[in-house]
Formats: structure tokens, C-alpha cells, sequence
């Protein structure tokens, strides 16, 4: 600590060599800031009150209804950026400040200027908000903040609008796309539909009640024809005992018939009429009697020939029965006939239930590509739904901001003509021009004592030199010494008495002006 209070000591007296140099460089300073300060320009501020009413009484109203934006938030950034380059360029348009541009430079220091002095404070509660701009004329500096008035109200209202209609073109186009969208997708359900028809059904019963079903009628087919076979069995064992009766005919060809077959063949036939009469030509049924009557008449035409090949065409021309003969032949071609029938039946109900078996296997990967194409549609027809309510709600948003009005801006005092400059404030610039010199003269004592240095003493010299100081040789003060020191102290007291009363003097004669 002792050695820096020596440091400094030393630096003090170093300085204290110089103190005329230091003072008249004061002088100098100060006395050119103070002109400088006292020949700068006035400038003019004019300023203009806003205030952003966005409580409106359809607000509260339409709530729910109407889609109703952050309009402190929206106010709030548009005074943020309404000093923008764009705007600036308008503000020079409205307020004929380019009448004296000539170049681009100097259009665009005017904008440069403009945008660094146009000012927009705002409370931090309330939504009011000051315009100011200062100029060296009050005329103009009152006109560019008409002109930014009238540009933030145009902003305001304008940016709403284009907000609005951005919106609605972006929900319309949206729209579209989801239309087309759940008109694809409604195409692809109906597509998957018609190409699945017999899988999904009517939605009646499923397939495992379709199964049962066919299972319960395989059995009681099954039952009938093992009846039909017993039947038909027994009425061949009755047929053992029985022997046809032969007698000698020579009938043409075309009357050669064979009581067994030809019993069958009636039998089936008035099965089939019985059957054509419930059913179609497409029953299994159906389709089963005439595939056993052409088997049966192909069994007959084989016979004749046959027995025309082993001559017996010229013996036997008909084979003739006893009547107990004929009919139990009769009774039993029914029975190959409805042994017949109820085959059929049995193998068109085993090949419906093997079909409905392996459908139903396919039946959960239907179900559920079903399930992924409704939820597709679903999810588009949730989303074209929503989009047509919001499209509803902006447009119904629009409507009510051409009304009511979502924002009301209030001049609450209009642009001023400033009559009193309020800038430069040379009252409090002028005791900082002498201070500022004070400063200058300080650094420059500073300066000087460190290019021009002295030695104070003993102990600096032999800390500087590094050699052993032997003695010194102080000063005598005389008393003419004395009093030249006293002089010189009064002397540069003075001056900066002076210094300082020069410039309490100018402070007062502004203040005195102003006033």
C-alpha cells in the first residue's frame, strides 16, 4: 500500500511540473466544445398519442363463434416493426420529404436518418402509444409524425385484413385438398366393398352362424340320403324274388324299350317337374335329376346296342313285365332317383361349407383392411369437417371485424408544431464541455510528465538507476522563492476560477435566454 501511495505521489508531482500546459489545454477544450454546443442546430420534436382500444363489446359475444386473435399481442408487434424500411420509404412519400432529394445517397441517408430517429414508446400496461420525431424545423417534424399516425392506424387495420384473407385462401386451399382426399378415400372403400361382397355379406350374421347353418343342413342331408339309400336297398332285395315275364315282339327299333330303365326314367322325370316348380334350373337339385336322367338314357341306348349286337333285337323286341315286376322296377328307379338327388344335395352342401370354411379364414385380413380404409376416411372427414367450421368461423371473423372492429385506434393528441426546441439541452451540455476539458488537461499533464520524466527523489533514483545514491542537495526556499511560489499558486488557481466561472456564466445566460 505504501509503495503504490509513493507511485502515486510521484505521478502527482511529475504532472504538477506541467499544470500550465494542463490548464491552457483545458481552456482550449472547453472553450471550443462550448462553441461547438452553442452553434449546434435545434431540433424540434412533435409528438402524437395513441391509444389501442381492443376491448370491443363483440368479443365477449362472439366468443366460441368467431375465431378472435391476440389483438394486444398483434399491437404490440406492430410497434416493434413499423419502423421498417418499407414503411419508412411510404412515411418519405406522405410527408414530402423528397422533394429535395436528388442521388440515391441521399435517399438513402434520409431513410438511414428517418429510421434511426423515429421513435414509438408505449406503456407497458396500458395500450397507448407516442409517436415522436425531431427535426430542425418544426414544420416537417410535425408532418412526419402525422404521417406515421396515419401509417400505424393503416398498419394496423391493413395487417388485420391481410391477415384475415391469407388465412381463409389458406383454409380454402385445404379444403380442396381434403375433399379430394375423402372423395379418394370413399372410392377406395367402395371399390373394397364391391370386390369383397361375398366375404363382408349383409351384415346380418357372421360366418361362424353361416357355417353352423350349412353344417345343419349338411347332416340332415346326409340323414335323408343314408334314408334314401336304405330304402332303395331294400326295394332291390324285394326285387330278388321277382322274375319279368319275356314274350316274343318285333317292334321297329324306335319302340325298343327297357321296363327298368325306362321306370327310372319316368320316376326322375316327375321328380324334375316336382323340382322345376320350387326351384330353379340353377338348384342343385335340379342340376342333379337331369345329370342321373342322362346317365340313365345313355345306360339305355348302350344296352340296345348291345343286345342288338348279340342278335336279340330279332328275337325280343321289348321287354315286357309282370305288373308286381313293373312296379316294384318303378318304385326303385324313384329311389335311385332320389338317392341321386340327395347326393347331389349332400356334395353341394360340402362344398359350400369347404368355401365358407376358407373364407373365413381370409375374414380377419378383410376386417381389417376394412378397419384401416374407414379410418383413413374417418380421419379425412374429421379434418374436412373441422376446416369447413373454421373456414365458417373466419368468415364470420371478417364480417364482424368490418362491424364492430376487433381494434379502435384513438388519437389522444394529435401531432404538435413544437414552438421550444428540445435538443441540444446546452444547459447540461455546457458543464460537461468543462469537465471534458478538465479532463484533456489532466491527460495532458499525464502525457508529458511520462515523456519528460523527473526524479523526486533519493529512493525513485536509486530504484530506477539501480546505484547506490550517495547524498542529494536540497533547494533553499528564500523568501522571494516563497513568494513566487504563492504567486504562481494564486495564478493557477485563478485560472481555473476562471475556467469554471466562465462557464457557470454561460450556463446562466442560456438558462436566462431559454427562460
Amino acid at each position: 500500500m505504501e509503495e503504490l501511495v509513493t507511485q502515486i505521489v510521484g505521478y502527482l508531482r511529475g504532472m504538477w511540473r506541467f499544470r500550465w500546459w494542463g490548464l491552457a489545454f483545458a481552456w482550449v477544450v472547453g472553450l471550443a466544445a462550448g462553441v461547438f454546443i452553442y452553434l449546434m442546430p435545434d431540433r424540434y420534436e412533435s409528438t402524437a398519442r395513441i391509444h389501442v382500444d381492443t376491448q370491443s363489446v363483440l368479443r365477449p359475444l362472439m366468443s366460441g363463434l368467431a375465431v378472435q386473435p391476440n389483438i394486444d399481442q398483434q399491437i404490440a408487434m406492430l410497434s416493434r416493426t413499423l419502423i421498417s424500411r418499407p414503411n419508412v420509404e411510404k412515411l418519405i412519400t406522405m410527408a414530402d420529404l423528397d422533394l429535395d432529394v436528388r442521388t440515391p445517397e441521399q435517399r438513402e441517408a434520409l431513410i438511414g436518418r428517418l429510421m434511426k430517429d423515429l421513435q414509438i414508446r408505449s406503456a407497458a400496461s396500458t395500450n397507448l402509444f407516442m409517436l415522436a420525431y425531431s427535426d430542425t424545423r418544426p414544420d416537417r417534424a410535425q408532418r412526419v409524425v402525422q404521417s406515421l399516425v396515419s401509417l400505424f392506424v393503416e398498419s394496423g387495420l391493413g395487417g388485420k385484413r391481410q391477415d384475415s384473407d391469407a388465412a381463409r385462401r389458406f383454409i380454402e386451399e385445404q379444403i380442396r385438398n381434403y375433399e379430394q382426399k375423402l372423395v379418394e378415400a370413399e372410392n377406395r372403400v367402395k371399390e373394397f366393398r364391391l370386390r369383397n361382397m361375398t366375404l363382408l355379406g349383409d351384415g346380418a350374421r357372421d360366418y361362424v352362424a353361416q357355417i353352423a347353418m350349412i353344417t345343419g343342413q349338411l347332416q340332415q342331408a346326409q340323414l335323408e340320403l343314408r334314408e334314401a339309400e336304405n330304402a332303395r336297398d331294400a326295394m332291390q332285395r324285394q326285387l330278388v324274388g321277382e322274375e319279368p315275364v319275356l314274350l316274343p315282339q318285333t317292334p321297329p327299333n324306335s319302340a325298343v324299350s327297357i321296363p327298368e330303365i325306362d321306370g327310372r326314367i319316368d320316376a326322375l322325370q316327375r321328380n324334375l317337374d316336382d323340382l322345376l316348380q320350387r326351384y330353379t334350373e340353377q338348384h342343385p337339385d335340379v342340376i342333379g335329376a337331369r345329370r342321373v336322367i342322362e346317365e340313365l338314357e345313355g345306360q339305355k341306348r348302350k344296352q340296345i346296342e348291345e343286345m342288338r349286337a348279340l342278335g336279340g333285337g330279332s328275337q325280343f323286341g321289348a321287354l315286357n313285365s309282370n305288373p308286381v315286376f313293373q312296379q316294384m322296377k318303378l318304385a326303385l328307379a324313384e329311389s335311385e332317383s332320389r338317392v341321386a338327388s340327395m347326393r347331389a344335395r349332400v356334395g353341394e352342401y360340402q362344398a359350400r361349407l369347404d368355401q365358407l370354411r376358407e373364407l373365413a379364414k381370409r375374414v380377419p385380413e378383410i376386417e381389417a383392411e376394412l378397419a384401416q380404409l374407414n379410418r383413413d376416411y374417418a380421419v379425412h372427414k374429421t379434418n374436412y369437417d373441422s376446416l369447413v367450421a373454421r373456414r365458417e368461423s373466419a368468415t364470420m371473423s371478417v364480417e364482424m371485424d368490418a362491424q364492430g372492429g376487433v381494434a379502435d385506434f384513438r388519437v389522444i393528441d394529435p401531432p404538435t408544431l413544437p414552438t421550444k426546441p428540445s435538443a441540444p439541452n446546452r444547459v447540461l451540455l455546457l458543464p460537461l464541455a468543462a469537465l471534458a476539458g478538465l479532463a484533456a488537461g489532466f491527460a495532458l499533464t499525464f502525457l508529458v510528465s511520462q515523456l519528460r520524466p523527473a526524479f523526486a527523489d533519493g529512493r525513485s533514483l536509486r530504484e530506477i538507476t539501480g546505484l547506490p545514491v550517495l547524498g542529494a542537495v536540497s533547494m533553499l526556499q528564500t523568501a522571494e522563492r516563497r513568494s513566487k511560489r504563492k504567486r504562481g499558486l494564486a495564478a493557477f488557481g485563478s485560472g481555473l476560477v476562471a475556467y469554471a466561472a466562465s462557464f457557470a456564466i454561460a450556463v446562466a445566460v442560456l438558462k436566462l435566454i431559454q427562460g
